[in-house]
This record gives structure tokens, sequence and C-alpha cells, in this order.
């Protein structure tokens, strides 16, 4: 039986690298503004929400997208079910914390920079490199 190798990118390569860069400049500008505007509280708050959603999409792309390759199908089906399932596990237990160890705490900023950095997402047929060709 041969042993097969399979193909695993660097992660600074992986074609979703973009969108988790926006991502953390979107939190991180989001979490400065309402430092700015709204004081400190509101400021690590937001911070806090921002890593809720980066931190969990940052443990997905290292799961779902390191493998490339036909031969590594099997493999890369797999590891996207994998992410997906560690990236709603470490969700929760963020949130958990956040609100269990956090104190004082401002929930509007928490959930408004969280949404802002998900929705950042929505975008990244934009911010990709690699461009889907349809058949």
């Amino acid at each position: 039986m041969e042993s097969r190798t399979q193909n695993r990118l660097p992660f600074h390569r992986l074609a979703v690298f973009p969108v988790l860069l926006a991502q953390c400049v979107v939190l991180l500008l989001a979490a400065l503004a309402l430092w700015q505007w709204h004081g400190v509280v509101a400021g690590y708050s937001g911070l806090c929400g921002g890593l809720i959603a980066w931190l969990p999409n940052l443990y997905f792309a290292h799961k779902a997208f390191r493998f490339s390759g036909a031969r590594a199908a099997q493999a890369i089906v797999r590891s996207f079910y994998a992410g997906e399932a560690g990236k709603l596990i470490l969700t929760a237990a963020f949130f958990a914390l956040t609100f269990v160890g956090v104190k004082p705490l401002a929930p509007l900023a928490v959930f408004g920079v969280f949404m802002l950095t998900q929705s950042v997402s929505w975008f990244a047929p934009l911010l990709m490199r690699t461009r889907l060709s349809r058949p």
C-alpha cells in the first residue's frame, strides 16, 4: 500500500486569508471607535465581541482550508466538518467565558462588534484572490 502525502498549504497562502485579515482590521477599528466615543468598558467589550467572532473563524480556516488537490478530497470534507464543529464550540465557550469572567461588560458592544466582524464574511468573494470559475 502506498503512503500518500496530502498537500498542506501555508496559512498565509490560504484563499481565505484576506477575509481573516479584513475581519481583524474591522474588529480592531470598531473596538478603537467604541473606546474613543463610549469609554474603556465599551472598548474592551467590543474587542471581546470581535475576538469571539474572529478566533473561531481563524480555527475554522486553519482546519478547513489546509488541504488542496483532488487526492485530498476526503481529508478536505473531514476537515470542514471538524472545523465547523470546533468553530461552534469555541464560539459558545468564548461567549460563556466573556459573560462570566469579564466584569464590567457592555453587552451591546459585545454583540455589535461580534455581528460586525461576522458580516465581513458576506463580502468574502470580493476579498478572495482566487476567483471561482463557472463550469
